[in-house]
């Protein structure tokens, strides 16, 4: 696969990052990605009891990761997060070295982290925020489409229209995110001028991803119209349709308002859908390729489907 200074940046053989999933990204899961060559990401509430410390957690998470790989692996940190900054004081006394941020201004913290070396990557979904974050000297880009599972951008721009923009917008390195679960994904992000590719839903259904049964199997059962964005009017997040997704959008095309949708949610709601396996209470987060992926497999062998895969394509296109 090509080389790209993402790969210079992180220390990995490929350009490849598993997504930050909230829940799910757990130590295990980003050590197995980050043995196979790429970047495994973790998350703080990920393998997290329901009433549990996030920061307590992430503490516990980063010291397993430590004991599982010594390849380069990173932590993903919303920044709307009530306790985003005990996480970043816990990154800085931690020593971990690349950090992605998203859902926030990169302003607040990317000088301080940038000063003590970590790599900072931040999540953007339109050129204006792509501007914004190179301003703020940021090592790179997430450019996030409206296919992600999950958090999406308001104005839900489709990612192959977004990467160029933003490639012609910005000088540094581009990763894109959102509707990615193949080799084929890959070869056409890069056409673009991408360096990198970030890959959720498929590491949902990876034998090392603690998510529950039915959630993957749902993945698995997907088609290509199985996913629906719902929350246009807190943060629209696509999901795959189910019987909790249903209700919610009937809720919202009655003109509910933002504090009544709140209240359907309920707290911590996608944590029972992904962890319990409760999807009839709860998001079930998805990316429009879910419809591409039919089989649970060991991560190594996702990034290696994507590594020989990656050439494969090149050659039926020259």
């Amino acid at each position: 696969m090509k080389r790209t200074r993402v790969c210079d940046l992180f220390r990995i053989d490929y350009p490849i990052l598993q997504g930050g999933m909230l829940w799910l990204a757990t130590a295990e899961l980003a050590a197995a990605v980050s043995n196979a060559g790429a970047l495994g990401m973790i998350s703080p509430f990920a393998g997290m009891k329901r009433d549990g410390d996030p920061v307590e957690n992430f503490q516990r998470q980063i010291a397993m990761a430590r004991k599982l790989t010594k390849r380069p692996f990173g932590v993903n940190i919303p920044l709307d997060l009530e306790q985003s900054g005990l996480l970043i004081e816990l990154i800085l006394k931690e020593k971990v070295k690349i950090i992605i941020t998203a859902a926030g201004s990169p302003h607040h913290y990317t000088e301080v982290m940038r000063k003590e070396g970590i790599k900072v990557f931040h999540v953007v979904s339109t050129v204006k925020q792509a501007e914004s974050a190179e301003s703020c000297k940021v090592d790179g880009l997430i450019v996030e489409g409206a296919e992600a599972g999950g958090h999406i951008g308001f104005d839900e721009i489709p990612l192959f229209s977004l990467i160029p923009q933003v490639v012609d917008a910005v000088s540094v390195p581009v990763i894109a995110a959102g509707g990615i679960a193949d080799a084929r994904g890959v070869v056409a992000a890069f056409a673009l001028g991408a360096e990198g590719v970030q890959l959720g839903t498929r590491f949902v259904a990876v034998e090392e991803n603690i998510a529950h049964p039915k959630y993957k199997e749902s993945i698995l059962r997907a088609q290509d119209t199985d996913t629906v964005i719902t929350c246009r009017k807190l943060l629209p997040t696509r999901n795959l349709k189910t019987e909790f997704t249903r209700r919610l959008v009937e809720l919202e095309g009655s003109g509910a308002s933002a504090d009544k949708i709140r209240e359907f949610l309920g707290y911590r709601q996608a944590r029972e859908a992904q962890i319990e396996g409760n999807l009839g209470n709860g998001e079930a987060y998805s990316g429009a390729s879910a419809g591409l992926i039919k089989e649970i497999l060991p991560a190594i062998e996702v990034i290696q489907r994507l590594v020989e895969g990656y050439q494969k394509v090149i050659k039926k296109i020259t």
